[in-house]
């Protein structure tokens, strides 16, 4: 399965699997981005991000860490 930005919460998803300790809320949008960019199923462009995307990322994730 392929990810782009717009799959927030598969990202999401992905991010818990890979960084499984880590609190959302603690991680720069420069390490999201590199996080993100770094999911083997990624393949969208890079710089077609914003930091709109970055944050729903992020609020998916803890919405998701936190239940």
């Amino acid at each position: 399965m392929s990810l782009y930005w717009d799959d927030t919460y598969e990202i999401a998803q992905a991010l818990i699997q890979s960084h499984p300790e880590q609190d959302p809320l603690e991680v720069p949008f420069t390490t999201l981005l590199n996080w993100i960019t770094e999911l083997a199923d990624f393949n969208d462009d890079p710089n077609g991000v914003s930091e709109a995307k970055l944050e729903a990322v992020q609020m998916a994730w803890y919405e998701e860490v936190t239940g």
